[in-house]
């Protein structure tokens, strides 16, 4: 296990989510996990800033989740993929969405490039 964990390091476009990423995104991921409950996305829709407030999020974490720089969010902010999917479905985001934007794709690009005949 140890082995493969060093060796994702250096496989390019390889973000592993572990303890130390848990942790620089505990804020971040509980946020997206809040997103579960149906008045956490109302209040998300009706003022998205006042609900970042209210989890504490840093100005970094905002402006990303603004800009929809998933990858940043991910690679840098520690964001689960799991739990900043919850996000995309409040955004209208979807997981081939949050996909393309990880590979710096069109979700057209993105979308040709998979097996699923009409994923969306």
């Amino acid at each position: 296990m140890s082995e493969s964990r060093q060796d994702s390091g250096t496989i390019e476009g390889t973000y592993v989510f572990d303890g130390a990423q848990s942790s620089k995104g505990y804020r971040l991921n509980k946020f997206f996990f809040s997103l579960n409950r149906a008045e956490n996305r109302a209040a998300y829709k009706e003022d998205p800033e006042a609900l970042m407030e209210r989890f504490g999020l840093s100005e970094w974490e905002k402006r990303k989740l603004r800009e929809k720089d998933w990858l940043a969010l991910a690679r840098e902010g520690g964001a689960n993929i799991y739990f900043m999917y919850k996000m995309g479905s409040v955004t209208g985001d979807s997981l081939q969405h949050i996909g393309a934007a990880f590979r710096g794709e069109t979700l057209e690009e993105f979308l040709s490039t998979r097996k699923v005949k009409g994923a969306r």
